[in-house]
């Protein structure tokens, strides 16, 4: 076994934990600790008046320490913030052996150990609420050095700030950047949120496969397993659409579904391969009732997790309140590229790329054309929650036709600071376009589109019992997180983000591992 190289300050704390062996302390003891109370309940509730917490359980890290003498404060942080802890010698000590403050507290402690204290909350004499603690117990001996923040003549030294060793090591960033738990906070925020409209509006909560024969209800390329027993190749899901449509098909009214998805593509602010989405499926609706319900529930969640429905997302003020703007995708084109593309058939679309500079490939057929044009046009413009509603039957798969324009389908996506947030359409429910749109993507992947669909026969055939008529939506909650948030990339709302694995380098019989 490779020995790893400790730093200086790391092999003191290893000789420390050797001594507390011999002290016959351990350093890890069984996990029942009987906490009472947290940090923000003292510094909240406390009354010297009523004489409250006089009987304090409290646990966390040590984050700093001023010993004086026979007497010393600390800094005791739990889930909930910090709180200043007030150690005695005489008070935790035996009468006779002063181990455990003159050793223990002082010499073999270290700051990110995690202690046990036992005591009862009161004012100091310069006014600072603390926990006078009683008796001190080690429940965990911090091996690495955290990296506390500190602060002189108004510059900031040691912050863990690098995102990568961020991202990395995100057990160190919730540590030592207390900010970042209120995203995550946010976040479960914004799911429990949702169920509750959901709950409200009658829809069930359900489960469906993520490993998938035929990877389905998007346009994406899919991660592929192989399993052993049936020999078969699976795929990790791409969406759980075609899943929670046969739901509807069996009789259920509506369904609901946080799915983890996987696609296998490019990462970057807004993408990671992993990700939640958020699906749901109405029967006896249409993507006009969508709309109204999408605009409700984002009021409804921003009003939740912030207190008002406008929110700062960079150096723009988005406001998730009242009715959003819906714009046709063909009119947006034309009202930011300039240029009318409704009727122009492929080859004159691809000429029409070329003219604008937009990058294509021979394996586009006319909808990612249309795409292309769209998202090198108009995406930027769409600040303010805009739905893009009526897209062409060639970027849609998987839509209800358009009841005027047979041309068009019944869909919308919604766009908040140039970012699809959402994608939702009237659900097609009829078996024969259902299969000839299914066809046609398989014309689009023999052509070399490894994002199109595959043709799901069994979809069909759930399709050929009938399916009320339907309208679904998909969202995605890191990116909705990101927005409710004001963070800018998906790797800050993310707990762990994929990242490129650890360079390890090794030197004789040493591993040393570089970020």
């Amino acid at each position: 076994m490779a020995n790893i190289e400790y730093s200086e300050q790391e092999l003191l704390r290893r000789e420390s934990l050797a001594k507390l062996r011999e002290l016959g302390i351990n350093p890890y003891p069984a996990p029942l600790y009987p906490v009472n109370t947290t940090a923000a309940e003292i510094l909240a509730g406390y009354d010297p008046e009523k004489g409250n917490f006089q009987e304090v359980c409290i646990a966390g890290r040590i984050m700093s320490r001023r010993i004086m003498g026979a007497a010393s404060f600390g800094e005791l942080q739990d889930e909930t913030g910090r709180i200043q802890v007030y150690v005695k010698r005489d008070e935790i000590c035996p009468e006779e052996d002063k181990t455990m403050y003159n050793t223990v507290w002082k010499k073999l402690l270290d700051i990110g150990d995690i202690v046990g204290i036992k005591g009862f909350a009161f004012i100091t004499q310069t006014g600072q609420l603390s926990v006078h603690a009683k008796e001190l117990t080690l429940l965990s001996k911090s091996l690495k050095v955290l990296p506390i923040v500190k602060e002189q003549d108004g510059k900031v030294f040691d912050a863990f700030a690098d995102p990568e060793l961020r991202y990395r090591q995100r057990y160190v960033d919730l540590i030592v950047n207390p900010q970042v738990k209120e995203v995550f906070l946010k976040r479960a925020k914004i799911i429990a949120t949702m169920r509750e409209y959901f709950n409200a509006a009658g829809c069930l909560e359900v489960e469906t496969p993520i490993l998938q024969g035929i990877p389905g209800g998007a346009t994406a390329r899919p991660f592929i397993t192989h399993h052993n027993a049936l020999d078969i190749p699976l795929y990790l899901r791409i969406a759980n659409e075609l899943y929670l449509k046969r739901l509807i098909v069996g009789g259920y009214s509506g369904v609901y579904e946080f799915a983890k998805d996987f696609r296998n593509e490019g990462m970057d602010k807004t993408h990671n391969p992993e990700f939640t989405c958020m699906e749901i499926y109405v029967a006896y609706k249409d993507y006009i009732w969508m709309m109204e319900f999408v605009e409700k529930m984002l009021e409804k969640i921003s009003l939740a997790v912030n207190g008002t429905t406008k929110v700062t997302i960079g150096d723009q003020e988005v406001d998730f309140g009242g009715t959003y703007r819906r714009l046709p995708i063909l009119d947006a084109i034309k009202e930011y590229a300039g240029v009318d593309v409704k009727g122009m058939d492929e080859d004159e679309l691809r000429a029409t790329c070329k003219k604008l500079n937009v990058e294509i490939t021979p394996s586009m057929g006319k909808g990612k054309l249309i795409d292309a044009i769209f998202g090198e046009y108009c995406e930027k413009n769409l600040v303010q929650p805009t739905f893009i509603i009526d897209y062409p039957v060639e970027m849609s798969p998987l839509t209800k036709r358009h009841r005027t324009d047979p041309t068009l389908t019944e869909r919308f996506e919604l766009f908040v600071c140039g970012k699809e947030l959402a994608n939702a359409y009237s659900e097609l429910n009829d078996p024969i376009d259902q299969l000839e749109r299914f066809e046609e993507q398989a014309a689009l992947k023999s052509k070399g589109d490894d994002e199109a669909m595959f043709i799901d026969y069994d979809f069909v055939r759930a399709l050929e019992y009938g399916m009320p008529p339907t309208s679904g939506l998909g969202m995605g909650i890191d990116r909705l997180t990101m927005f409710m948030t004001g963070q800018t990339t998906i790797q800050d709302v993310l707990f762990f983000p994929q990242m490129r694995p650890e360079k390890v380098l090794k030197k004789e019989d040493k591993t040393v591992e570089e970020a």
